[in-house]
């Protein structure tokens, strides 16, 4: 257990490899961790002992990026899928797999949330209008190949522990995304949707001691919300007093 005086190490993994260009992350991550007191730890995809990466570290981000294989799934072929990247899916899936059994606090962001769920044996909808309609958008689209975030509200349960560390059960929120839970896998419950269509919007573990995942992007959301803000420092405060 680090003692009261460190800062809690966050490891946050990173974008997939671009051609030559090198690993990347938003820094509205590294900066939400930071103003949350804890040293963020960038973690890019390749290693292949990623279990010893968790050794040193007090608790864990997988952030947001592109689609996850439907293979990983069973899932199926959508022309809307975009940026797969088995790499990354590999690492953050084995990465997340690790966490969960050393009951190492974790907070899963918008594809984050999909690895978790994957991990666990739980599907994706390939494309959320397929679904819940066209009116159902948690990203625009003015342009073919080109995506922007949108706002939105989510309703939290009051029973759940997210709805404690937001200390808010109806969050105003930024999201990026055109995919969302399907199958919620064994040991997870549903704690918060979209307000407007029900699209599954955050879940958390039932016997971790701490891990949430949240379809929206937090790190994004804190001018809309100041409230989304304590979801980091929730995460930071679990990390400084893990086993």
């Amino acid at each position: 257990m680090i003692s009261k005086s460190q800062k809690a190490l966050i490891g946050i993994t990173t974008y997939g490899r671009q051609a030559s260009l090198p690993f990347s992350l938003p820094s509205e991550y590294i900066d939400a961790v930071r103003a949350a007191g804890g040293i963020p730890i960038l973690l890019p995809p390749g290693e292949i002992e990623p279990a010893r990466l968790l050794d040193s570290l007090d608790g864990l981000i997988i952030s947001g990026g592109g689609d996850i294989d439907p293979v990983c799934y069973n899932g199926f072929a959508h022309p809307t899928i975009y940026a797969v990247d088995s790499e990354r899916d590999a690492f953050e899936l084995e990465l997340a797999k690790f966490a969960l059994e050393r009951h190492l606090p974790i907070l899963g962001i918008c594809r984050g949330l999909q690895i978790l769920m994957v991990a666990c044996g739980g599907t994706l909808i390939p494309h959320i209008p397929d679904v819940y309609g066209t009116s159902a958008l948690h990203r625009v689209e003015p342009e073919p190949g080109r995506r922007l975030p949108t706002e939105h509200f989510v309703k939290i349960d009051v029973q759940s522990y997210l709805a404690d560390c937001l200390q808010n059960s109806h969050v105003s929120v930024v999201s990026w995304h055109h995919q969302a839970v399907d199958k919620v896998p064994s040991g997870w419950r549903v704690v918060g949707h979209a307000l407007d269509d029900g699209v599954i919007e955050a879940v958390e573990h039932e016997h971790h001691p701490w891990a949430i995942g949240v379809q929206w992007h937090p790190e994004l959301s804190t001018v809309v919300d100041p409230s989304n803000q304590r979801l980091f420092q929730a995460l930071v405060r679990a990390a400084h007093t893990k086993s």
